[in-house]
């Protein structure tokens, strides 16, 4: 039996949890970008899908409180990530938020990426990717990568020692295995933060 491309991208997406993200690459088997692209915007129309920015698309998940659910930066990074199979690091003001030692929220999220540079707009916020060289992204452990990156926002002469101890308490809580690996990584003054941390988990170990 034949079937359309349109039909052929809706069940492909209605076999998808609902929250998954889309990019026109994930048809390519079905039909060229410019005719995959007028489907999903078919799709978008008929509610089927939410078009999140240009060439990204979701199937909304659904709230019973708040309604239809928009993907979460997070998941929009990792989801581009896997795509361009790339490795990224959150930095600035959204690493200082994700480790609690901001409470301001940002609005443009500002990634390292060893990918291509880009910009997205989604909704109000704006997703930024940098360029920047492989050792740049290479750590491993999510708490110390994000330390890593908060301390060199912050910077070696401006660090404040409530703000070295409240990272090395959320220190506490990598697995050693990864903390050992990206303290080779940090630059020497954030290394001598992460040490001693490092010292701690190796007795446990």
């Amino acid at each position: 039996m034949y079937l359309s491309t349109d039909n052929k991208a809706i069940i492909k997406i209605k076999k998808a949890k609902r929250g998954t993200l889309f990019f026109v690459e994930n048809f390519v088997k079905i039909a060229s970008a410019k005719t995959v692209n007028k489907a999903l915007e078919r799709m978008v129309i008929t509610g089927d899908l939410q078009r999140l920015s240009k060439g990204i698309y979701y199937r909304p998940a659904k709230s019973k409180l708040i309604g239809e659910l928009t993907p979460s930066i997070e998941t929009v990074v990792s989801a581009i990530a896997k795509r361009d199979k790339a490795r990224v690091a959150p930095t600035g003001a959204y690493a200082l938020n994700r480790l609690g030692l901001t409470t301001q929220v940002p609005t443009n999220f500002v990634y390292l990426t060893d990918g291509s540079a880009r910009k997205l707009i989604i909704g109000k916020n704006q997703i930024t990717f940098k360029k920047t060289s492989p050792k740049n992204v290479a750590a491993v452990g999510e708490i110390s990568s994000l330390a890593i990156q908060a301390l060199k926002t912050i910077g070696k002469d401006n660090v404040s020692i409530h703000e070295i101890e409240h990272i090395q308490n959320l220190l506490k809580k990598e697995k050693y295995t990864r903390l050992e690996h990206d303290v080779r990584l940090a630059p020497a003054w954030i290394r001598e933060i992460m040490l001693p941390i490092l010292k701690q988990l190796e007795n446990d170990y």
